[in-house]
């Protein structure tokens, strides 16, 4: 097995395990992480996955297929838990492609349905509206928000 796809393989290891500094190990400093909600760089890619560990209260994830060379990796993995905003149940399907430095992902896309994800998450608004960039930038504002106060907490806890 390649080095880089045994560094996807700890990450979600840690991510199964909701190990966010497992997960935040594998970064570069310089990484920078993006999917359909957030385009974060550095400490705030990190804090993201920090904030859905501590959050994510039956999260469940698998991952799968994946591979990975010198420059690039690839991965897929499905997420199982609840959406705390509405209580709804979701399965989330994304893939993921990777970028290294230094042995570390430095790059990280995640792809996923957004409207798919919107009509379990959030029902019938999902369902009405989960394929229009409103809604798209609804909960996209709603999730920096949320970040920004979990990293605003944790900084007065240090």
């Amino acid at each position: 097995m390649h080095p880089h796809a045994a560094l996807i393989e700890r990450f979600y290891a840690a991510f199964a395990r909701r190990d966010a500094e497992g997960m935040a190990a594998c970064y570069h400093p310089e990484v920078r992480f993006s999917d359909e909600v957030f385009d974060l760089q550095g400490r705030a890619a990190g804090d993201m996955w920090r904030m859905l560990c501590a959050n994510g209260r039956d999260l469940r994830i698998e991952a799968s297929a994946i591979a990975a060379d010198e420059r690039e990796g690839r991965a897929h993995w499905d997420a199982h838990y609840t959406f705390s905003a509405t209580g709804r149940k979701v399965l989330n399907r994304i893939d993921a492609r990777f970028e290294f430095r230094d042995g570390l992902i430095v790059r990280h896309v995640d792809r996923f349905d957004f409207w798919a994800w919107s009509r379990q998450a959030l029902g019938v608004p999902g369902w009405l509206l989960g394929w229009t960039p409103l809604l798209r930038g609804k909960v996209r504002a709603r999730a920096a928000r949320s970040l920004a106060a979990f990293q605003a907490a944790a900084a007065s806890r240090a």
